[in-house]
């Protein structure tokens, strides 16, 4: 699981996301709602750790963006920000959870690990292109009806350029995706995870094609007759 924590005090949020990472989850950071927009853009998250004041705006606006980019995506607000009717606004807003600060480590891992047993609100619909069909809610992939076993990384990014299909991605926004922060990635290892992926679709005959901008990134279309 991927989880992008938003919190501007540093310290705070240096604690928490080595608190979250010792229960097994990835955590990116943002400290400010630009830096939280530009990742849930870039990357996919199954849960955002959202604050409330943030020092460019309030946290409850990313919610939209987030939940339009990525339907299934859940939110726990964690915040010092206890009012009833600020936790039912955020509730009202599509919040999937409510945590106050100060809290206890091991309830936050607790709430986390519940949220994302949870389905998301509003699952995300399955991308069929050429012969591949993935679900993004279950990440069954099959090939003309048949199930396909991928490697995990495989997995991951055929996910990654398949919400993008038709569209080029960039190899920050692959890099970011498919490579937790604390992998040790050199030039040409997301070149050789493309390529791979890229030979298992063509001997797969799944109609998709892999192509690369130089210099850029990478785009998926289908093949046509």
């Amino acid at each position: 699981m991927r989880l992008l924590l938003v919190e501007d005090e540093l310290d705070a949020a240096r604690l928490t996301a080595s608190l979250i990472s010792q229960a097994g989850f990835d955590v990116d950071q943002a400290h400010s709602l630009s830096a939280a927009r530009d990742a849930v853009t870039r990357s996919n998250y199954d849960l955002l750790l959202l604050d409330r004041r943030l020092p460019d705006g309030d946290g409850l606006s990313l919610m939209p963006l987030a939940r339009e980019l990525q339907p299934g995506i859940r939110v726990m607000m964690l915040t010092a920000m206890d009012d009833t009717g600020e936790k039912v606004s955020s509730f009202d807003l599509g919040a999937d959870d409510y945590v106050t600060k100060p809290f206890q480590g091991e309830e936050l891992v607790a709430r986390i690990r519940a949220c994302v047993r949870r389905p998301g609100s509003g699952a995300p619909k399955p991308i069929a292109v050429g012969a591949l069909y993935f679900d993004l809610a279950t990440r069954d992939v099959r090939i003309a009806g048949k199930p396909v076993i991928l490697h995990r990384r495989e997995l991951v990014l055929l996910e990654s350029l398949l919400r993008r299909v038709n569209r080029v991605v960039s190899r920050e926004t692959l890099l970011n995706d498919v490579f937790s922060p604390n992998e040790d990635v050199q030039d040409n290892t997301l070149d050789m995870a493309v390529s791979r992926l890229r030979r298992r679709l063509v001997a797969l005959d799944a109609g998709v094609a892999i192509h690369t901008v130089r210099g850029v990134g990478y785009i998926t279309t289908e093949l046509l007759d």
